[in-house]
């Protein structure tokens, strides 16, 4: 018994530490926000300042593949991939790259983008890889149409297709810039999760199986 629940208890920890808010940067980069999307096991961490409507962000997910790509972007007109504004990193001649794309069909390729991005740069660590990035916006823009995406595959240095699976098709959502500084992830929109609660809300339920039944099973076995 002592076996299993040690086990259990491992599995605690690692769905609490499974997060944006546990999430650590080289380079002791910090933001005010963070979110736990809701596909491609995506979390976006950012900082709006507007004093000068600056959008700093740091975008983490796991490729589809070792040898894939990531991407964020900003759609000016509506929530979809076509038409984004995408920063993309992935992996040129053995070394992580960032570009900016504009995004008008299905085939891209590196391009100027609608915003000045400066402070572009990539990691790859830990099977995830991660942009950063500070984006000039205008100044009316309170609330922004992001769209982020993963991909197995680049060749001859440019990104190929991504799959067209059901959480590639609804991996995007609207992000509120004029939310207050939280030390936690955020809800900005209907299409974006949020981490809360902790591990009391984790011991209620683990994968779907409530621990009142796990504990149950435990005297069935041992009582």
């Amino acid at each position: 018994m002592i076996f299993v629940f040690s086990i259990l208890l491992l599995q605690i920890h690692h769905s609490h530490s499974l997060n944006c808010s546990s999430q650590k940067f080289t380079g002791n980069r910090l933001y005010d926000q963070c979110n736990d999307l809701p596909q491609l096991s995506s979390y976006l961490h950012w900082t709006y300042d507007s004093s000068n409507s600056s959008l700093k962000i740091a975008f983490v997910a796991p490729p589809a593949k070792s040898d894939g790509w990531v991407s964020w972007a900003i759609n000016p007109k509506a929530p979809a991939m076509i038409g984004s504004q995408a920063l993309i990193a992935y992996k040129v001649d053995g070394k992580m790259t960032v570009k900016t794309f504009n995004v008008s069909s299905n085939k891209i390729a590196p391009s100027k983008i609608a915003y000045e991005v400066s402070d572009m740069e990539a990691e790859n660590s830990n099977e995830t890889m991660t942009i950063f990035a500070t984006i000039a916006l205008p100044t009316t823009m309170t609330k922004i149409n992001q769209v982020w995406q993963v991909g197995s595959a680049v060749v001859n240095g440019t990104p190929a297709a991504h799959a067209m699976q059901t959480e590639n098709l609804k991996s995007t959502g609207t992000l509120d810039l004029s939310m207050k500084a939280q030390n936690t992830s955020s809800n900005t929109s209907s299409n974006t999760s949020s981490h809360s609660g902790g591990v009391s809300s984790t011991l209620r339920n683990i994968n779907g199986i409530s621990i009142f039944s796990i504990f149950s099973g435990f005297w069935f076995l041992f009582g």
